[in-house]
């Protein structure tokens, strides 16, 4: 599933089409994707400007002239495929390559500068709601996210006190998206290692008994804001569904240092470990035993 980078890749990808530009046409092909499109889904979005184009999390949030968002999910296989003028272009990359089969495009929007954005999902685990901006704090899919991870808010000290007394492992807490909004396996498992911390320490030693971050907390927060800027820089990773909207694929992969590398050296200066896979709440976890303690 896309995380934080990719689906910030796509939405720097989108925004030039859909920022200004009006719905003129919404073709949607069938009724329903992960979840059912709401019945006037068509109707509420003809007609209507694209104001802003942000992200929340790993959603997609596009402003509309109604006082509408359109709150859009890629899911496990889900793009976006942009063609214009210019030819056809998609945002995002990904390491195998995107479905182009047109049986999969499920919404269509023909935008009023001439763009046709086409959302392809052959597993329709993506979805799309329409919600009212001023109900959007109480979304459930929203409402119990954590902080975003590169704002400005987010810091050691907010790291610290959502970890405070958690039994858990630091790997399970980093991925609870109530902890940090947008994470998933593979930047924890990289920033995890860019720390030094190991995915198996309990998260709770991250802050001291009075709850406030201690150094450990520190390199944590510096390593995630760091990993996850370096990916979007590099278009994001494409590994089995990631795509951009031009259809490049991300090149963030090719800089792993433990994901999907077992076996392998670790590429810490002077570290003499191999990397490691363990399972952890179902999910594969790779690190470096040596140095990430």
């Amino acid at each position: 599933m896309p995380e934080l980078p990719e689906v910030e890749t796509v939405r720097r990808g989108l925004a030039p089409v859909m920022e200004g530009a009006r719905f003129a046409q919404v073709d949607a092909r069938r009724g329903d994707l992960r979840w059912p499109l709401p019945k006037d889904f068509v109707a509420r979005l003809e007609g209507q400007t694209v104001t802003g184009l942000g992200r929340r999390a790993k959603y997609l949030l596009a402003d509309l002239s109604s006082g509408d968002v359109l709150l859009m999910h890629l899911g496990m296989s889900g793009s976006f495929r942009v063609t214009h003028e210019r030819g056809e272009s998609a945002p995002g990359a990904y390491y195998h390559e995107r479905s182009k089969a047109t049986t999969h495009d499920h919404v269509v929007f023909h935008m009023s500068n001439g763009a046709q954005i086409a959302f392809n999902d052959p597993r329709r685990f993506g979805s799309m709601k329409l919600v009212p901006r001023a109900k959007l704090d109480d979304e459930p899919l929203l409402r119990a996210l954590g902080p975003e991870p590169l704002g400005n808010a987010f810091d050691a000290a907010m790291l610290a006190r959502a970890c405070a007394g958690k039994k858990t492992s630091l790997k399970a807490a980093l991925s609870d998206q109530r902890v940090v909004a947008g994470l998933g396996n593979i930047y924890v498992c990289e920033a995890l290692h860019r720390a030094r911390l190991s995915p198996k320490r309990r998260a709770s030693t991250i802050a001291t008994r009075t709850g406030a971050p201690n150094e450990r907390a520190e390199r944590l927060v510096d390593a995630i804001k760091a990993v996850l800027q370096d990916a979007i820089k590099a278009g994001g990773s494409s590994l089995r569904d990631h795509k951009q909207t031009n259809g490049e694929l991300g090149l963030f992969q090719h800089n792993f240092r433990v994901y999907d590398r077992e076996g392998e050296r670790c590429p810490t200066p002077g570290c003499s470990g191999t990397i490691k896979r363990v399972v952890q709440t179902g999910r594969s976890t790779f690190f470096c035993p040596v140095c990430q303690s």
